[in-house]
């Protein structure tokens, strides 16, 4: 029934234009507003829009993951910019002082936007 229908996704932010600039400049992505809405076109030609929230509370999952060549470089690189990565330090979840966790499932570090949404570098050849 939906196989033809260009279905995308969508979250909420708290403050679109800090989005904007985050997404766009610090993550490097194409993004475009529109009625105060985010879209942010992804380089599989689907995209994602942030949508404002007043009450908005951030998600308490990925929301987002990019599947990269290389954790370590994109982490380095993304640090550069001033994103702050999660450490995690639990039962399942142990990230290294970088914030990337290895050896248990795909290499990935987490990160959060403006909002407090987590997002995720991970390695491409994990990844789906």
């Amino acid at each position: 029934m939906f196989r033809a229908s260009n279905a995308f996704s969508g979250f909420s932010v708290n403050d679109v234009p800090a989005a904007m600039k985050f997404y766009g400049d610090t993550l490097g992505l194409k993004v475009s507003e529109d009625h105060g809405i985010m879209t942010i076109s992804l380089a599989n030609g689907g995209s994602v829009i942030a949508y404002p929230k007043e009450n908005h509370e951030p998600a308490t999952f990925t929301i987002l993951n990019f599947p990269v060549p290389d954790v370590d470089k994109a982490v380095d690189e993304l640090s550069k910019r001033g994103v702050q990565f999660e450490r995690y330090a639990t039962k399942d979840i142990k990230t290294d002082a970088k914030g990337i966790m290895r050896g248990n499932g795909p290499t990935i570090a987490w990160f959060k936007d403006p909002a407090g949404n987590i997002l995720s570098v991970l390695d491409e050849n994990g990844a789906m």
